[in-house]
């Protein structure tokens, strides 16, 4: 698939300076790409990139345009950009309909047409399949399950059963929805398991990564709202909500009940621990704890900064001095404040 510089900007918006007739046929890095493909300029730091590039054509703001000779897309948001014009020179495959011999599917199984079942899947009963749906090779599909149109599932997802994906879903492989809560109970010791009867409500044009995990609820839902993006290997617990365009980086965990609200971010491997509440804008830098709840939009930065091993093992072990350290403070204070001084 390729289009001219001018067809693009006529399609997805922004001003061609420079040939508008170049034809563009795939995306690459200032660094390396070539003949046909067209680079991006989104951080300044990376100017000098720009000036030994060979690309095609370069995706530039107004303030980067007199840097380059080449054709270039002039717009407002770069970055955006780049993404719009990769979605088009790469569009989502379209699944082949048709059910593989080999796949099994319940008889009260609803399969709508245009969707695909690949070699494998299982289906189980009282499940939907909404149109142009694609489920990969070896997927599991509880009972009673709901999946949306154009929703595809990569091979070997597993959705228990009684969970709902909205349409337009792309769920990578590993991904396991609406798996059991870790709910339990003491009992002189023993833990007692607590059934977990909710289940797991996706929203539309949700992204779930590899190898991530969403539990069903122990009463009510699990709730991933509409637009939501999760990356690889993360943990939601059950009964957690994440508000509509929200997007979480790899290894992040959402302890049980945790309710975090829209257009949050939330960086690689950080945490949030159970029955807090992270209110809308808030975003959340890497490896952060979050042990309280959030009630400001902002960002909020949680992180211990490395160092060679025998300085963080002094800096460490200051810290655990600092309440000794506070307590000799207000004492000295409490001294000024009456008139005493320490003897010399």
């Amino acid at each position: 698939m390729a289009f001219t510089l001018g067809e693009i900007a006529r399609r997805l918006g922004g001003r061609v300076a420079g040939d508008a007739a170049i034809l563009i046929r795939q995306v690459g890095t200032l660094e390396h790409a070539g003949p046909g493909q067209i680079a991006f300029l989104a951080n300044s730091r990376y100017r000098g990139r720009l000036a030994a590039t060979r690309a095609a054509a370069v995706i530039v703001g107004a303030d980067s345009e007199s840097l380059s000779t080449l054709p270039r897309l002039v717009c407002e948001e770069p970055y955006l950009m780049y993404a719009r014009v990769a979605a088009l020179l790469n569009p989502r495959a379209a699944p082949v309909p048709g059910i593989d011999p080999q796949a099994r599917i319940a008889a009260d199984a609803r399969i709508a047409e245009g969707a695909r079942v690949e070699q494998g899947a299982s289906v189980e009963a009282g499940t939907t399949i909404g149109a142009g749906a694609w489920i990969g090779a070896g997927c599991h599909i509880g009972g009673g399950v709901a999946i949306g149109e154009h929703s595809r599932l990569h091979p070997g997802v597993v959705v228990y059963r009684g969970c709902r994906i909205g349409a337009r879903a792309i769920v990578h492989s590993g991904a396991i929805i609406g798996a059991d809560g870790f709910g339990f109970a003491n009992d002189g010791g023993r833990w007692i398991k607590i059934p977990q009867l909710g289940g797991v409500t996706i929203g539309d044009d949700v992204e779930i990564g590899a190898g991530t995990t969403i539990d069903r609820g122990a009463i009510e839902d699990t709730l991933i709202e509409d637009g939501v993006k999760l990356d690889n290997q993360i943990q939601i617990g059950h009964n957690c909500q994440v508000g509509a365009h929200t997007a979480i980086a790899g290894c992040a965990g959402l302890a049980g009940s945790a309710r975090v609200g829209r257009r949050c971010t939330i960086g690689a491997g950080s945490i949030v621990l159970g029955h807090l509440t992270i209110c809308d804008d808030v975003h959340i830098s890497a490896d952060t704890v979050i042990t309280k709840s959030i009630a400001r939009p902002g960002t909020y930065t949680g992180l211990y900064p490395f160092a060679g091993h025998a300085a963080w093992s002094r800096n460490t072990a200051l810290v655990r001095h600092l309440a000794k350290l506070e307590a000799r403070v207000r004492e000295l204070e409490r001294r000024l404040a009456a008139g005493f001084t320490e003897p010399r």
